[in-house]
C-alpha cells in the first residue's frame, strides 16, 4: 500500500476528517487533502507526527514492513 494510501487509511479507521487530522498536524485541512492524495511530499516531521499520533511506525507509514 502507498504511503498516501496508508495515511488515508490511518485516518478513516480512527473516524476522523481531514480537518481534524490537519487541525493536530498543524496545517490546513486542503495542505493535509494534498499529502493523502500524493500531491505534495509529506515532510520527515509530519511523518514523525502521523506515526507517534497512530502509534505506528513511519516503516509501516512507508509500506517498508518485512514481507514474508
Amino acid at each position: 500500500m502507498s504511503m498516501y494510501k496508508q495515511i488515508k487509511k490511518l485516518r478513516e479507521d480512527k473516524n476522523l476528517t481531514q480537518q481534524q487530522m490537519a487541525d493536530i498536524l498543524h496545517c490546513s485541512q486542503r495542505v493535509y487533502s494534498n499529502y493523502e492524495r500524493g500531491e505534495r511530499d509529506l515532510p520527515t516531521e509530519l511523518l514523525i507526527a502521523l506515526a507517534k499520533f497512530h502509534n505506528t511506525t513511519t516503516d509501516d507509514i512507508l509500506g517498508l514492513k518485512d514481507k514474508k
